[in-house]
């Protein structure tokens, strides 16, 4: 970790000095300790463990009047799990996706992660995304999350109107540990573990470390806590861009089809009439039949193998201070600091069967199932070498400091913080690499892909950056008058940033009557997203920037690629290149012809950078008032919050057609503001002593992605798609209803169950219309196919849940759930995220030495964005967790855990309204290796 010095260092030296001196105070009284005092901290038993922290999360959940869930921390400064998010999947209603392999995005009661608001002890944690696709949204990226300093996560499944607005399926309250709620005046934990991947047949070393100190007068405590976690990510796979159709084929699509408007033919002589004839149709017969009786059917746009590489380096720091200079007072100051790399390089070999130029007239061969184009076969067709790198980092920084003052009949708190987070792509560098081929694709089996070439991806020296063509008065060698550059790649930048600014006040006072407590208060919010783009494209020559990969140290891939994988054919066929020598060749400008300049990347060299250029700003303002109430039986609260929003998009628009220099482009507002009373009532009813009943009623409402809220704009100038935001979004409103059931009937064992409903109004969602825009392939004004989020109505989500979880005498234990949610808009699209069926069961086993855990956990299938014009659907997934863990002594234990021990694939195609087998349309399909990782813990 670079040495910086912050307001988090800062606040740690201050800490450390004043717990040194306070120390020190101490040990010059004498601290007299009484057989009375001594025997009174000998009556409790702390239990420890899985079963001690499953009793702790089963009595938040019973004295809650809320209805919630939680998950605590074993130990200190150990969480159950390697990933926060990986942890709290184990809750009833709670999912998560794992497109690389780990947990980032959680979902909660089938509504989308981004309607789901994630509290670092109850405010904003600013978060940021590393993939360069990603838009800045409103998910937390649970990646970030070092488990060693979490002590407990709840999960509101109901709202209290003191409680921050602005999910509809749930709230996370991720809450560090207390240094006054330390058993001892000392506690020092830590931590060393080795990851191992059985995919990358290699690991990355761990550590971390947790330091708790209180005073004798148990009145200031100070926690300090550091980890270094780094890992190394492999995902294998298959992957297709967009689809085509047939009438793509037989027409063209910019270019020329392979039955109609077919290229010239400059072989032969020109026709009497000085025409020159065309080249005859490379689909005819049986291939001309079947493709002009199935011009509706649908394709893969590009079939490819896919390799994705990443180093993820994590630093987190953080510090809690607590100081109680009298009984009523409580001052608290918590501050995490967050560094982390995820610098990846992505290796995508395909074959572009839909390139409008090279491909769309190739075509010789098809069968049309369902439909869906399941193979084809085409001659001489283009095939592609991407390499993208990228520099990719997220940092975060949240401090947060509260005072509260507690007297017998009141309280009052004031609380102020901020958080910020910067990430995103600091440089991509991008090089392609052509070359043509022979094959054909079949996707007819099931989830399967085989591809077949004359080994069109082992030959690196065949492979070639574009190099342009020659204009007609070309003379050699090439020269700036008679030479159009080709397309070799890119270099872009595109940062991210994420930031809030809050305080609050709130006032408290209780009464001997049913209505036991009434709170109220206000609080300000001040946020601000967005990113910036720039970039510039490689400009290539023949004989200058035209490098063919195999100077770039070629070699084969690993020989377990694509292993889990069957039927691939020739897919697994195929080499790699050092992508860090590609980075380093393109930065130098080595590529550049002797009339060329190094080009700078710059907002304004694209029209793409401009139009993902923007800012989102947010103010909020709310204010709040609960009634907690206890009554015959009866517990809860009742409340409503008032809140004001104020937000402002800020882009940048083109004034005319060229769009190439700053002077083109003009700087956009659209702003809004908009005001919500949000009631909300939770009711808890004590049945006995082992029986709970819930209700909860709550208005409740989501604001809209900040992505979405954006003017930025992307074209596809081949596939003549794209998307865009719209900043006239407003925010989703739903009328939540939740009811449960849950039933004590044993200690540290609950069954329950749970209904819930959503009535959501406003809901967003992306659909597709034709716009114009200016195509930059064709200098021409070109209809475009754009996906673009819109209120697109009504839409619900509704369901229920079943949980079990009992602790026996013998040590053996059992948790297992079943949550099903239907969500549907009202025109019958899919919700996002949102999987009908999801399944976990976690056996597990403790005694004085040994602990065994196994986690199982399966999701249906569920829809996550529309993309080119298609509905993106994730199949069905499960995984299997496990761990084992032998206690030393009473200081040091061995953990063995594995993730991922199914080594599931991530299988993703492209559904097409009106076509029954779309599950064929593979979009992506991936598997990233089994996790294993080894640790020696010690606690004192």
């Amino acid at each position: 970790m670079k040495h910086r010095k912050s307001v988090l260092s800062a606040a740690i030296v201050t800490c450390l000095g004043f717990a040194v001196q306070a120390n020190a105070q101490e040990a010059a009284a004498p601290v007299a300790q009484t057989q009375q005092q001594q025997a009174t901290e000998l009556d409790g038993v702390t239990v420890i463990g899985i079963r001690g922290s499953l009793q702790r999360a089963l009595e938040t959940k019973r004295n809650a009047d809320a209805i919630i869930d939680a998950v605590t921390a074993e130990d200190v400064g150990k969480f159950p799990a390697s990933n926060v998010a990986e942890a709290i999947r184990i809750i009833p209603g709670v999912t998560i996706d794992q497109a690389f392999g780990q947990g980032e995005k959680v979902s909660i009661l089938g509504t989308d992660p981004a309607l789901n608001r994630t509290l670092l002890n109850g405010q904003t944690i600013a978060s940021a995304d590393w993939y360069i696709a990603d838009q800045p949204g409103r998910t937390f990226n649970y990646s970030l999350l070092a488990p060693q300093i979490v002590g407990k996560v709840e999960v509101y499944k109901s709202p209290e109107a003191h409680i921050d607005e602005g999910s509809i399926g749930g709230t996370v309250i991720v809450s560090t540990r207390k240094p006054l709620d330390l058993d001892s005046k000392y506690t020092v934990s830590g931590q060393i573990s080795y990851m191992y991947n059985d995919r990358i047949e290699s690991g990355d070393p761990q550590a971390s470390v947790l330091f708790g100190w209180k005073n004798d007068a148990d009145n200031f405590g100070v926690i300090i806590a550091a980890q270094r976690a780094n890992e190394s990510i492999r995902r294998d796979g298959i992957e297709s861009y967009g689809t085509v159709t047939g009438h793509n084929y037989a027409y063209g699509q910019g270019g020329g089809g392979s039955i109609y408007n077919r290229p010239t033919d400059w072989s032969v002589p020109a026709n009497p009439d000085g025409s020159q004839p065309t080249l005859p149709p490379s689909c005819a017969g049986a291939c001309a039949t079947t493709l002009l009786a199935n011009l509706d059917a649908v394709g893969p746009n590009s079939v490819s193998a896919h390799y994705f590489e990443q180093k993820r380096d994590r630093d987190t720091l953080s510090v809690a201070l607590q100081f109680k200079p009298v009984e009523q007072l409580d001052i608290e100051f918590n501050a995490l600091d967050v560094k982390a790399g995820f610098d990846n390089i992505s290796h995508s070999m395909f074959a572009f069967n839909g390139n409008p130029w090279n491909s769309l007239m190739r075509l010789t061969d098809l069968t049309v199932e369902g439909g869906v184009i399941t193979k084809a076969s085409f001659d001489n067709a283009l095939v592609v070498y991407d390499l993208i790198n990228r520099q990719a980092t997220v940092d975060t920084e949240s401090y947060d400091l509260k005072a509260t003052w507690s007297d017998e009949r009141w309280f009052a708190s004031a609380h102020a913080g901020s958080s910020k987070a910067t990430g995103g792509t600091g440089r991509q560098v991008f090089g392609e690499f052509l070359n043509w081929s022979d094959y054909s694709y079949d996707i007819s089996g099931n989830r399967g892909l085989t591809f077949e070439g004359t080994n069109p991806f082992l030959d690196p020296g065949a492979f070639r950056i574009d190099g342009g063509y020659a204009s007609p008065w070309h003379t050699d060698p090439p020269g700036p008058d008679n030479w159009a550059a080709g397309w070799g790649g890119n270099i872009v930048t595109k940062p991210t940033r994420d930031e809030e600014k809050y305080g609050q006040v709130d006032f408290g006072v209780e009464f001997d009557a049913p209505i036991y407590q009434v709170r109220f208060g206000a609080k300000r919010r001040e946020h601000e997203t967005g990113q910036s783009m720039a970039g510039v494209a490689l400009a290539a020559i023949q004989g200058y920037g035209d490098a063919t990969a195999s100077q770039f140290s070629p070699r084969p891939l690993p020989g377990n690629y694509l292993s889990g994988f069957s039927g691939t054919g020739d897919l697994s066929e195929r080499f790699t290149i050092d992508g860090w020598a590609l980075a380093d060749w393109i930065l130098s400008g080595e590529w550049l012809a002797p009339w060329q300049t190094m080009p700078e990347p710059g907002t304004f060299n694209d029209r793409s950078f401009a139009q993902n250029t923007w800012t989102v700003t947010e103010d909020i303002s709310a204010a709040y008032v609960q009634a907690d109430y206890s009554w015959n039986g009866f517990r809860g609260n009742v409340g409503f919050r008032y809140v004001q929003t104020e937000s402002d998009s800020i882009g940048w628009q083109c004034l005319g057609t060229s769009c190439a220099a700053p002077a083109d482009w003009e700087q956009t507002s659209v702003k809004k503001k908009y005001s919500n009373f949000l009631p909300n009532l939770n009711v808890a009813y004590d049945l006995g002593d082992d029986v709970v009943l819930r209700g909860s009623l709550a208005k409740v409402i989501a604001r809209p992605n900040y992505g979405d809220m954006s003017n930025f704009l992307w074209l596809g100038p081949q596939t003549l798609t794209g998307g865009g935001g719209n900043p006239d979004l407003d925010p989703y409103e739903s009328t939540n209803l939740d009811f449960s059931a849950e039933w004590y009937f044993n200690e540290n064992s609950i069954l329950a169950g749970s209904v819930f409903y959503r009535d959501v109004d406003n809901y967003i969602l992306y659909t597709t219309r034709e716009e114009t825009h200016f195509n930059q392939s064709t200098n021409t004004d070109t209809v475009f196919t754009i996906s673009r989020p819109d209120n697109a109505g009504t839409a619900s989500v509704k369901g229920f849940s079943a949980a079990f979880q009992q602790t026996f005498d013998n040590g053996l234990g059992l948790i297992a759930n079943y949550t099903y949610a239907n969500g549907e808009a009202d025109n019958g699209d899919p919700l996002p995220y949102s999987s009908k069926n999801q399944v976990n069961v976690s056996p597990f086993y403790e005694n004085d030495r040994w602990s065994a855990r196994v986690t199982y956990a399966w999701r249906s299938k569920y829809y996550t964005q529309v993309d080119r014009g298609n509905y993106l659907v994730t199949d069905d997934y499960d995984s299997l967790d496990a761990s084992v863990g032998f206690r030393v002594n009473q200081f040091l234990s061995i953990n063995l855990d594995g993730m991922n021990l199914l080594d599931s694939n991530y299988y993703t195609y492209a559904e097409v309204k009106g076509i029954a087998n779309t599950e064929k349309l593979v979009r992506g399909d991936y598997r990233t290796g089994r996790r294993v990782m080894l640790s020696l813990r010690a606690q004192f």
